[in-house]
Protein backbone atom coordinates (compact mmCIF):
# COMPACT_ATOMS: atom_id res chain seq x y z
CA UNK A 1 0.00 0.00 0.00
CA UNK A 2 2.82 2.32 0.76
CA UNK A 3 4.59 1.57 -2.87
CA UNK A 4 0.92 2.77 -4.45
CA UNK A 5 0.80 6.09 -2.32
CA UNK A 6 4.33 6.95 -3.29
CA UNK A 7 3.64 6.17 -6.67
CA UNK A 8 0.56 8.09 -7.23
CA UNK A 9 2.29 11.29 -5.36
CA UNK A 10 5.64 11.04 -7.58
CA UNK A 11 3.70 13.06 -9.99
CA UNK A 12 0.30 13.93 -11.70
CA UNK A 13 0.77 11.67 -14.81
CA UNK A 14 1.40 8.54 -12.00
CA UNK A 15 -2.12 9.60 -10.52
CA UNK A 16 -3.84 10.03 -12.92
CA UNK A 17 -2.56 7.29 -14.09
CA UNK A 18 -3.61 4.97 -10.92
CA UNK A 19 -6.97 6.97 -11.35
CA UNK A 20 -8.39 6.39 -14.87
CA UNK A 21 -6.85 2.65 -14.75
CA UNK A 22 -9.17 1.83 -11.89
CA UNK A 23 -11.98 3.59 -13.06
CA UNK A 24 -11.64 1.54 -15.88
CA UNK A 25 -11.61 -1.44 -14.34
CA UNK A 26 -15.03 -2.52 -12.48
CA UNK A 27 -14.08 -3.95 -9.23
CA UNK A 28 -11.69 -1.17 -8.57
CA UNK A 29 -12.95 2.30 -9.00
CA UNK A 30 -13.08 2.28 -5.36
CA UNK A 31 -8.93 2.35 -5.31
CA UNK A 32 -9.34 5.39 -8.25
CA UNK A 33 -11.33 6.85 -5.58
CA UNK A 34 -8.91 6.39 -2.90
CA UNK A 35 -5.74 7.93 -5.26
CA UNK A 36 -8.07 10.90 -5.70
CA UNK A 37 -8.42 11.58 -2.28
CA UNK A 38 -4.89 10.87 -1.51
CA UNK A 39 -4.48 13.90 -3.98
CA UNK A 40 -7.41 16.09 -2.58
CA UNK A 41 -6.14 16.03 0.62
CA UNK A 42 -2.40 16.32 0.05
CA UNK A 43 -2.08 19.19 -2.82
CA UNK A 44 -6.12 20.87 -2.84
CA UNK A 45 -8.15 21.19 -5.40
CA UNK A 46 -6.19 22.87 -8.21
CA UNK A 47 -3.50 20.51 -7.93
CA UNK A 48 -5.99 17.30 -8.08
CA UNK A 49 -8.68 18.23 -10.91
CA UNK A 50 -6.76 17.04 -13.62
CA UNK A 51 -6.14 14.02 -12.19
CA UNK A 52 -9.95 13.98 -11.50
CA UNK A 53 -10.94 15.26 -14.82
CA UNK A 54 -8.90 12.72 -16.61
CA UNK A 55 -10.18 10.09 -14.18
CA UNK A 56 -13.90 10.49 -14.79
CA UNK A 57 -13.30 9.82 -18.32
CA UNK A 58 -13.58 6.07 -18.29
CA UNK A 59 -15.80 6.32 -15.49
CA UNK A 60 -17.94 8.40 -17.26
CA UNK A 61 -17.57 5.76 -20.17
CA UNK A 62 -19.19 3.11 -17.64
CA UNK A 63 -22.16 5.26 -17.14
CA UNK A 64 -22.99 5.91 -21.18
CA UNK A 65 -22.16 2.20 -22.88
CA UNK A 66 -23.04 0.04 -19.68
CA UNK A 67 -25.41 2.08 -17.78
CA UNK A 68 -23.61 1.86 -14.86
CA UNK A 69 -22.85 5.09 -13.34
CA UNK A 70 -21.31 3.65 -9.59
CA UNK A 71 -17.71 4.27 -10.75
CA UNK A 72 -18.52 7.88 -11.46
CA UNK A 73 -20.82 8.62 -8.13
CA UNK A 74 -18.05 6.81 -6.20
CA UNK A 75 -15.17 9.04 -7.62
CA UNK A 76 -17.19 11.99 -7.27
CA UNK A 77 -18.59 11.36 -3.66
CA UNK A 78 -15.23 10.39 -2.26
CA UNK A 79 -13.71 13.59 -4.03
CA UNK A 80 -16.54 15.70 -2.54
CA UNK A 81 -15.68 14.71 1.02
CA UNK A 82 -12.06 14.88 0.67
CA UNK A 83 -12.44 18.09 0.13
CA UNK A 84 -14.79 18.46 2.91
CA UNK A 85 -12.41 16.71 5.58
CA UNK A 86 -9.32 18.76 4.10
CA UNK A 87 -11.57 21.82 4.50
CA UNK A 88 -12.92 20.93 8.27
CA UNK A 89 -10.86 18.15 9.58
CA UNK A 90 -13.34 17.21 11.41
CA UNK A 91 -14.72 13.22 10.42
CA UNK A 92 -18.00 14.30 12.17
CA UNK A 93 -18.70 16.73 9.50
CA UNK A 94 -17.69 14.18 6.65
CA UNK A 95 -19.79 11.46 7.87
CA UNK A 96 -22.76 14.03 7.65
CA UNK A 97 -22.37 15.09 4.73
CA UNK A 98 -22.36 12.05 2.93
CA UNK A 99 -25.80 11.54 3.83
CA UNK A 100 -26.45 14.69 1.82
CA UNK A 101 -24.08 12.17 -0.83
CA UNK A 102 -26.32 9.39 -0.09
CA UNK A 103 -29.25 11.41 -0.98
CA UNK A 104 -28.11 12.38 -4.65
CA UNK A 105 -26.72 8.74 -4.58
CA UNK A 106 -30.87 7.65 -4.29
CA UNK A 107 -31.89 10.14 -6.47
CA UNK A 108 -29.36 9.16 -9.47
CA UNK A 109 -29.48 5.61 -9.06
CA UNK A 110 -33.83 5.75 -9.20
CA UNK A 111 -33.04 7.20 -12.35
CA UNK A 112 -30.59 4.87 -13.71
CA UNK A 113 -31.58 1.66 -12.13
CA UNK A 114 -35.41 2.57 -11.89
CA UNK A 115 -36.39 -0.61 -13.77
CA UNK A 116 -33.95 -2.88 -11.82
CA UNK A 117 -35.37 -1.92 -9.02
CA UNK A 118 -39.17 -1.86 -9.69
CA UNK A 119 -38.90 -5.49 -10.78
CA UNK A 120 -36.60 -6.32 -7.70
CA UNK A 121 -39.38 -4.84 -5.32
CA UNK A 122 -42.29 -6.65 -7.19
CA UNK A 123 -40.85 -10.21 -6.53
CA UNK A 124 -40.14 -8.65 -2.89
CA UNK A 125 -44.16 -7.98 -2.33
CA UNK A 126 -45.14 -11.47 -4.23
CA UNK A 127 -43.10 -13.03 -1.21
CA UNK A 128 -44.06 -10.86 1.96
CA UNK A 129 -47.17 -12.82 2.77
CA UNK A 130 -45.30 -16.00 2.76
CA UNK A 131 -42.22 -14.00 4.64
CA UNK A 132 -44.29 -12.28 7.35
CA UNK A 133 -46.81 -14.99 8.11
CA UNK A 134 -49.65 -13.94 9.88
CA UNK A 135 -48.37 -10.36 10.88
CA UNK A 136 -48.78 -9.68 6.95
CA UNK A 137 -52.47 -11.24 7.31
CA UNK A 138 -53.27 -9.04 10.36
CA UNK A 139 -52.11 -5.77 8.75
CA UNK A 140 -55.55 -3.66 6.84
CA UNK A 141 -55.34 -3.08 3.11
CA UNK A 142 -53.99 0.25 3.78
CA UNK A 143 -51.50 -0.88 5.64
CA UNK A 144 -50.54 -3.54 3.54
CA UNK A 145 -50.64 -0.91 0.34
CA UNK A 146 -48.54 1.45 2.56
CA UNK A 147 -45.42 -1.26 3.80
CA UNK A 148 -45.59 -2.36 -0.29
CA UNK A 149 -44.64 1.68 -1.10
CA UNK A 150 -41.65 1.59 1.06
CA UNK A 151 -40.32 -1.21 -0.43
CA UNK A 152 -38.84 0.24 -3.91
CA UNK A 153 -37.27 3.02 -1.81
CA UNK A 154 -35.82 1.58 1.11
CA UNK A 155 -34.02 -0.93 -2.32
CA UNK A 156 -32.52 2.05 -3.64
CA UNK A 157 -31.73 3.48 -0.44
CA UNK A 158 -29.71 0.58 0.04
CA UNK A 159 -27.91 0.38 -2.83
CA UNK A 160 -27.10 4.27 -2.36
CA UNK A 161 -25.69 3.64 1.51
CA UNK A 162 -23.47 0.71 0.17
CA UNK A 163 -22.01 3.24 -2.36
CA UNK A 164 -21.90 6.14 0.15
CA UNK A 165 -19.54 3.66 2.57
CA UNK A 166 -17.46 2.21 -0.49
CA UNK A 167 -17.03 6.27 -0.43
CA UNK A 168 -16.30 6.99 2.76
CA UNK A 169 -13.90 3.82 3.02
CA UNK A 170 -11.63 5.19 -0.28
CA UNK A 171 -12.00 8.57 1.92
CA UNK A 172 -10.75 6.42 4.99
CA UNK A 173 -7.80 4.65 2.66
CA UNK A 174 -7.00 8.03 1.36
CA UNK A 175 -6.30 9.54 4.15
CA UNK A 176 -4.30 6.14 5.97
CA UNK A 177 -1.77 6.97 2.87
CA UNK A 178 -1.66 10.43 3.54
CA UNK A 179 -0.73 9.81 7.02
CA UNK A 180 1.44 6.72 5.96
CA UNK A 181 3.51 9.14 3.83
CA UNK A 182 3.59 12.28 6.05
CA UNK A 183 2.71 11.70 9.49
CA UNK A 184 2.96 7.91 10.22
CA UNK A 185 -0.21 6.74 13.69
CA UNK A 186 -1.87 10.15 12.97
CA UNK A 187 -5.07 8.40 11.02
CA UNK A 188 -5.52 6.07 14.09
CA UNK A 189 -5.81 8.67 16.29
CA UNK A 190 -7.89 10.83 14.21
CA UNK A 191 -10.05 7.51 13.23
CA UNK A 192 -10.25 6.20 17.03
CA UNK A 193 -11.81 9.92 18.08
CA UNK A 194 -14.80 9.73 16.01
CA UNK A 195 -18.17 10.00 18.23
CA UNK A 196 -21.20 11.81 17.72
CA UNK A 197 -22.60 14.42 20.42
CA UNK A 198 -26.18 12.92 21.93
CA UNK A 199 -27.85 15.95 19.98
CA UNK A 200 -26.51 14.70 16.31
CA UNK A 201 -26.73 10.79 17.41
CA UNK A 202 -30.51 11.44 18.30
CA UNK A 203 -30.93 13.41 14.90
CA UNK A 204 -29.78 10.70 13.15
CA UNK A 205 -32.16 8.13 14.80
CA UNK A 206 -34.67 10.49 14.22
CA UNK A 207 -33.91 10.10 10.33
CA UNK A 208 -33.56 6.69 10.65
CA UNK A 209 -37.14 6.24 11.95
CA UNK A 210 -39.15 8.82 11.45
CA UNK A 211 -38.09 8.93 7.63
CA UNK A 212 -40.40 6.84 5.83
CA UNK A 213 -43.06 8.90 7.66
CA UNK A 214 -42.63 11.91 5.58
CA UNK A 215 -43.53 10.18 2.48
CA UNK A 216 -42.74 6.65 0.99
CA UNK A 217 -39.59 8.11 -0.59
CA UNK A 218 -38.34 9.47 2.63
CA UNK A 219 -37.96 5.52 3.34
CA UNK A 220 -34.39 6.02 1.66
CA UNK A 221 -33.19 8.05 4.99
CA UNK A 222 -33.42 4.70 7.39
CA UNK A 223 -30.12 3.62 5.32
CA UNK A 224 -28.37 6.41 4.81
CA UNK A 225 -28.79 8.23 8.31
CA UNK A 226 -27.06 4.42 9.66
CA UNK A 227 -24.17 4.66 7.91
CA UNK A 228 -22.08 7.61 10.04
CA UNK A 229 -23.58 5.63 13.38
CA UNK A 230 -21.52 2.60 11.65
CA UNK A 231 -18.29 4.38 11.31
CA UNK A 232 -18.58 6.17 15.09
CA UNK A 233 -19.31 2.70 16.49
CA UNK A 234 -16.74 1.04 14.29
CA UNK A 235 -14.39 3.92 15.87
CA UNK A 236 -15.19 3.52 19.33
CA UNK A 237 -14.27 -0.44 18.80
CA UNK A 238 -10.92 0.43 17.30
CA UNK A 239 -10.69 3.08 19.76
CA UNK A 240 -11.45 0.56 22.76
CA UNK A 241 -9.01 -2.39 21.44
CA UNK A 242 -5.92 0.54 21.36
CA UNK A 243 -6.66 1.57 24.53
CA UNK A 244 -6.58 -1.63 25.99
CA UNK A 245 -3.61 -2.35 23.73
CA UNK A 246 -5.69 -5.61 22.95
CA UNK A 247 -4.74 -8.07 20.15
CA UNK A 248 -5.31 -7.01 16.58
CA UNK A 249 -6.99 -10.61 16.27
CA UNK A 250 -10.37 -8.73 17.98
CA UNK A 251 -10.46 -6.26 14.79
CA UNK A 252 -9.81 -8.81 12.76
CA UNK A 253 -12.94 -11.01 14.03
CA UNK A 254 -14.98 -8.24 14.22
CA UNK A 255 -14.81 -7.52 10.09
CA UNK A 256 -15.18 -11.27 10.25
CA UNK A 257 -18.23 -11.21 11.97
CA UNK A 258 -19.83 -8.19 10.06
CA UNK A 259 -19.45 -9.65 6.81
CA UNK A 260 -21.13 -13.53 7.96
CA UNK A 261 -23.67 -11.66 10.36
CA UNK A 262 -24.46 -8.54 9.13
CA UNK A 263 -27.85 -8.09 9.26
CA UNK A 264 -27.08 -8.90 13.10
CA UNK A 265 -23.93 -7.02 13.59
CA UNK A 266 -24.97 -3.68 11.16
CA UNK A 267 -27.87 -2.53 13.99
CA UNK A 268 -25.76 -3.13 16.94
CA UNK A 269 -23.33 -1.13 15.74
CA UNK A 270 -25.84 1.33 15.65
CA UNK A 271 -26.98 1.08 18.71
CA UNK A 272 -23.79 1.05 20.14
CA UNK A 273 -22.44 4.16 18.60
CA UNK A 274 -26.03 6.23 20.16
CA UNK A 275 -24.88 4.47 23.29
CA UNK A 276 -21.83 5.64 23.21
CA UNK A 277 -22.97 9.16 22.93
CA UNK A 278 -24.65 8.96 25.74
CA UNK A 279 -21.95 7.19 27.72
CA UNK A 280 -18.71 8.09 26.12
CA UNK A 281 -16.99 4.86 26.82
CA UNK A 282 -13.69 6.53 25.73
CA UNK A 283 -14.33 9.06 28.15
CA UNK A 284 -10.73 11.15 29.36
CA UNK A 285 -8.91 7.98 28.26
CA UNK A 286 -8.91 9.68 24.67
CA UNK A 287 -5.23 11.07 24.10
CA UNK A 288 -6.26 15.25 24.03
CA UNK A 289 -2.89 16.07 21.88
CA UNK A 290 -3.38 13.82 19.44
CA UNK A 291 -2.54 15.16 15.89
CA UNK A 292 -4.58 15.34 12.98
CA UNK A 293 -3.69 13.51 9.77
CA UNK A 294 -3.17 16.15 7.41
CA UNK A 295 0.28 15.70 6.87
CA UNK A 296 0.65 19.53 5.41
CA UNK A 297 3.43 22.40 6.15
Amino acid sequence: MRALAEFIMRGRMQATLVVAGCAALPLLYWLGAAAVSLVLLRRGLKDALGVLALGLLPALLWWLYSADPRALMVLLGSSALALVLRASESWNRVLLVSIAMGVVFSVVLGVAFAPQIEMLSQALIKILPEALGDLYQQMSVEEQARFASLIAPVLTGLIAALLQIVSVLSLIIGRYWQALLYNPGGFGREFRAIRFPLGLAMLLLAGMLLGPNFGPQMAMLTPLCSVPLVFAALALIHGLVAQKRLARFWLVGLYVTLLLFMQLIYPLLVVLAIVDSLIDFRGRMAPKDADNANGEG
